[in-house]
């Protein structure tokens, strides 16, 4: 598991997409089993949104 460090939560999901299409290129399983799940949120803009909001939360509060 990989960690990462971001002064801003838009800084951290920079980060998280860059690392996102790496594994995408490596065919790394879990990765892409991650993607799906976020393909399937991204069918209904208002729970993308929800995640993201709460996602956003999570990072606020550490």
């Amino acid at each position: 598991q990989q960690e990462f460090k971001a002064e801003t939560f838009e800084e951290l999901a920079a980060m998280s997409k860059k690392h996102g299409m790496e594994m995408f290129k490596k065919n790394d399983k879990p990765h892409l089993e991650a993607m799906q799940k976020m393909q399937e949120l991204m069918k209904t803009p208002q729970a993308l949104k929800q995640w993201f909001e709460n996602k956003k939360k999570e990072f606020d509060a550490l």
